[in-house]
């Protein structure tokens, strides 16, 4: 179809009308370095509260969308703030089948012809909570039962998606849930007067009933009133169903309660938090992962501590929705966060003081880092305190970042038992992962914009882990530099000593560190690259001159020999890594000589062991030279 040659292309039928592509005569300014021109492709497409405008210019591959373009009048301007230009209407000619618009954008003149749907006022939308899907499975939080069938299916599903996607399927989108809240948290009377939340899950090729059930769960645990919005960030998704099938039903069903932005370029979990807080406009601040159930008076506590201090970051406690079956389990309030000196997010237990501190189980609780998924927060103080370093790469690092900056700049980071949030923890990640011109390692890149930034001195301990990224080029710091210089923020050795006391620095009051060598046979205790969160063996490797930090070694004031977290032991004739403060854990040792196990009164021995086997404890001989050990530094005592 040409109309004063401006093509029109009948892209799709939707359910309740047609969708047309327009590519119009128009030449920009500049034409790209290989000479060619660009040219600029437009889609017009009617939704229930209104339309919806995308271009994409072939050149810079770029699509901008107008979610929803309200108060269009036939004969005046309908100027979107978002994307900066005016749309002039200036003919409207109306048909048995649709109308006609000759409008203007730039140079380009173009006519578009579409079927217009029935338009509803916001205000005239209410949202109602669904009925109960009784007897379906996974109600009240049960497992989900398969077939045979089904779970043969299930195996492959897991692979592609990290998780059980046949089951997630089965449940219902607004299923229920156990209250899993401790019972002085139900019988509290919270204030009704709170600040309002606005809700921003990201999402990157997720799947439609985990990130709807995410939604749900919101809009039916948390007062209407309380609720500003639901805002969705799509990060460039590839599947097809969360696209315009996930904008036209939030938009029948949720109406101006839940927001969809699409992004038309990856940006990576960090820079589309980012999108989601510039667009909110609630009192506070809520982040959410895409695969979640909020559970039931889940907001009101984190609104209630955010009114009583405007510079706490708040994490909900958060309870596991199992990846197989989607049966939701309570985790308790044990734990708070830590971190390892690779800079790795850890799970602790709560600290003797702060168990002090606290006088019930309402109370909050402080920690020194938080996971980052999920966390509330006052959206005004969000961004005084810098928001998150957009300089970093898709994901990782950004919670501790996060953590040690709120700290240090005189906020808090604080626990909230009375908050209770289910999640979907995942062995992996179901998309790509990869930073910027595919950086296989956006975690490191990230780390080390942390460890500029905020570490101070204590960079020197990622750097042992991490020494191939000592003078990396992670970007311009000078922005972030001049963020804490603004804020006046403490340095990290005071968070260390306030903060995280019980924290070890594995160079510090210690006897000894670094590599723990044989003379004889040039082969250092090593981790052999083990998960050091089980109970494993210890061996040996040849020394390798601190490039490897699993042959990094601390002799304690406590005269044990430990990793940063968990200490060396003897059981057998094999040595073990477990948790510290464990009776037998005790080693004696000499600059030069013998490593002793205390209890077992053997020494570490690597007579007949060969590179890459398991290290050996035998009865001491203040002969054999495979007893003999030395450590990389010695510290003056």
């Amino acid at each position: 179809m040409c109309l004063s040659c401006i093509f029109i292309n009948r892209t799709h039928r939707g359910a309740k009308g047609w969708v047309y592509s327009v590519i119009p005569p128009w030449q920009p300014p500049s034409s790209g370095s290989d000479g060619s021109t660009d040219s600029l492709l437009l889609k017009l497409s009617f939704l229930k509260n209104g339309c919806r405008l995308e271009f994409t210019t072939a050149l810079r591959r770029q699509q901008s969308e107008l979610p929803l373009i309200d108060d269009c009048s036939p004969f005046g301007p309908c100027f979107c703030s978002k994307l900066h230009f005016s749309v002039l209407f200036s003919t409207l000619l109306a048909m048995h089948w649709g109308f006609l618009f000759r409008s203007k954008l730039g140079r380009a003149t173009f006519i578009v012809i579409a079927k217009p749907l029935p338009r509803r006022s916001p205000s005239e939308f209410v949202y109602k909570v669904p009925e109960p899907c009784h007897g379906c499975p996974g109600e009240n939080g049960e497992a989900v039962r398969l077939s045979a069938k089904e779970q043969e299916d299930a195996v492959q599903v897991k692979k592609a998606e990290s998780f059980n996607l046949i089951a997630s399927d089965k449940v219902s989108l607004w299923r229920s849930i156990p209250d899993a809240r401790p019972s002085e948290c139900r019988s509290h009377a919270w204030p009704s007067d709170l600040p309002s939340a606005s809700v921003v899950i990201i999402f990157c090729n997720e799947r439609w009933s985990p990130v709807l059930r995410t939604v749900y769960s919101v809009l039916n645990r948390t007062p209407l009133h309380l609720l500003h919005e639901v805002i969705l960030v799509d990060d460039a998704s590839t599947i097809d169903e969360m696209k315009e099938p996930l904008d036209r039903y939030c938009a029948e069903n949720f109406g101006p309660l839940v927001k969809v932005y699409h992004s038309p370029d990856r940006l990576g979990l960090i820079k589309a938090k980012s999108v989601g807080a510039r667009l909110a406009g609630g009192d506070v601040l809520v982040f959410l992962d895409a695969h979640c159930e909020a559970n039931v008076g889940w907001y009101e506590p984190l609104a209630t501590r955010i009114q009583e201090s405007r510079s706490a970051i708040l994490v909900p406690s958060i309870d596991n929705i199992d990846d197989d079956d989607l049966a939701y389990h309570f985790l308790g309030s044990g734990s708070v966060g830590g971190f390892s000196w690779s800079l790795h997010f850890a799970w602790r237990s709560i600290s003797s003081q702060e168990m002090q501190r606290r006088k019930n189980a309402i109370d909050t609780i402080r920690s020194p880092t938080m996971p980052g998924g999920l966390l509330a927060v006052n959206r005004e103080y969000f961004a005084e305190i810098g928001g998150y370093d957009e300089g970093m790469e898709i994901w990782g690092g950004e919670n501790l970042e996060l953590s040690f900056r709120v700290w240090m700049c005189g906020g808090s980071l604080e626990f909230v038992p009375c908050s209770r949030v289910g999640h979907i923890f995942r062995p992996s990640h179901p998309y790509n992962m990869t930073g910027k011109n595919s950086k296989k390692d956006a975690h490191g890149f990230n780390s080390v914009r942390l460890a500029e930034v905020w570490m101070d001195e204590y960079k020197r301990l990622y750097y042992f882990h991490r020494r191939d990224l000592v003078d990396k080029d992670v970007g311009d710091l000078s922005s972030r530099h001049e963020l804490r210089r603004r804020l006046q923020c403490k340095s990290f050795q005071w968070y260390l000593n306030n903060v995280f006391p019980e924290k070890f620095i594995p160079d510090e009051n210690v006897f000894a560190y670094g590599m723990l060598r044989n003379p004889a046979t040039n082969l250092c205790l090593d981790t052999l690259n083990k998960d050091e969160k089980s109970y494993i063996t210890i061996g040996v490797f040849q020394c390798n001159n601190g490039a490897s930090s699993a042959q990094f070694y601390s002799y304690s004031k406590l005269r044990e020999l430990r990793r940063e977290e968990r200490c060396l032991t003897a059981q057998g004739n094999k040595v073990y890594l477990r948790s510290c403060g464990t009776n037998g854990d005790v080693w004696e040792h000499q600059k030069d000589n013998s490593m002793k196990h205390s209890v077992s009164s053997k020494c570490l021995d690597v007579s007949g062991v060969k590179n890459g086997e398991e290290v050996l404890v035998a009865a001491c001989d203040e002969n054999s030279i495979y007893q003999k050990w030395s450590f990389e530094h010695y510290l003056e005592t």
